[in-house]
């Protein structure tokens, strides 16, 4: 009798406890609770207790019965304050601006300024950023939203969203800027405005390493030309002109005003009438020690005897300036 007289009050127990938190109707549909009869639904706060043998059994009404209205007003006012708690809790996330979409926004602009930088530098300037917002409110302190560790925090997991979207790299401590995503056609625009910027380039240092070319082929022609000259006892030192130089050419008529500075470092000129300057490797071109390559005027015993003067990975680029050559001015 005792035990029976205790597994009935630990089932009242039971009952009670899943009716107080709203639970009786899943309790009933899951089958933990019987279906509540017309009395309990009348006395839902019904409680046994057992004190030993011979006990009497007492019913409390400690508190009003209540209805299966109730019931569902309770769980609804329950609901209602759970989701009012949740959408103020979103509502200071947003008010304070510190949730990972603002700073994954913030980090993101930091990269972009930078272009390149480093977790600690993003880390640091934010968090002093935020030191400075929040100096008013001194009372706060790092375990809050706002706190330097929790900053650090927000930081880092916006950099792996930012790395998981292609937006930015990571290689080592370095953080690079890729580019926010685009459409195609933005894309294939960005593209090919980065190929005409290269193909520029690669024409530039193209006509760049032509006229190196040039200039090492007229080189070796005058040290060829002046080793003749001695063997044959016409070359004159005292009317040799030194590498570098430059001419300067103007009418017979012009008036010059030559001003010098003190260490003969720097000179400076003055011309009433217009002048020309030109460099010593163009006076070399001229007396056609380049074979007038950039021309497109040189024989092809000529281009034979250039391509031996330059290294042979460079010699394709011989072939290409005489073909690029109008036509009329080849030999």
């Amino acid at each position: 009798m005792a035990s029976d007289a205790g597994r009935m009050a630990t089932k009242a127990d039971f009952e009670q406890i899943m009716r107080e938190n709203a639970l009786d109707a899943m309790a009933q549909q899951s089958g933990l609770l019987p279906p509540m009869t017309q009395a309990a639904m009348h006395h839902p706060q019904m409680h046994h207790q057992s004190s030993g043998p011979g006990s009497a059994k007492r019913v409390r009404h400690d508190s009003p019965a209540s209805t299966p209205d109730d019931d569902v007003r309770r769980r609804g006012g329950a609901a209602s304050s759970s989701k009012a708690a949740a959408a103020a809790a979103a509502a200071s996330t947003d008010k304070n601006g510190k949730g990972l979409r603002h700073f994954s926004m913030k980090v993101c602009q930091k990269v972009k300024e930078k272009g390149i930088t480093s977790y600690n530098e993003v880390a640091d300037e934010l968090v002093q950023e935020q030191q400075m917002a929040d100096e008013m409110q001194p009372d706060l302190d790092d375990d809050q939203p706002h706190g330097p560790k929790n900053i650090r925090r927000r930081v880092y997991d916006a950099l792996n969203v930012l790395m998981a979207m292609n937006i930015i790299s990571k290689e080592k401590k370095e953080i690079r800027w890729i580019g926010l995503p685009s459409s195609s056609i933005q894309e294939l625009s960005a593209l090919e405005e980065a190929k005409a910027k290269r193909m520029e380039s690669i024409a530039k240092k193209k006509a760049h390493l032509q006229e190196l070319i040039l200039q090492q082929i007229a080189f070796k022609n005058l040290v060829k030309r002046n080793a003749r000259l001695t063997s044959e006892g016409k070359a004159d030192p005292a009317n040799s002109i030194h590498l570098p130089f430059i001419i300067v050419n103007t009418n017979k008529q012009t008036v010059i005003d030559c001003q010098m500075a003190e260490n003969k470092s720097e000179y400076f000129f003055d011309f009433n009438m217009p002048f020309e300057i030109h460099d010593d490797i163009e006076v070399l071109k001229r007396m056609g020690m380049a074979f007038d390559l950039e021309n497109g005027c040189c024989t092809d015993e000529q281009l034979e005897e250039a391509r031996s003067m330059i290294p042979q990975a460079l010699s394709q680029y011989l072939s290409e300036m005489r073909k690029s050559a109008p036509s009329g001015n080849r030999a």
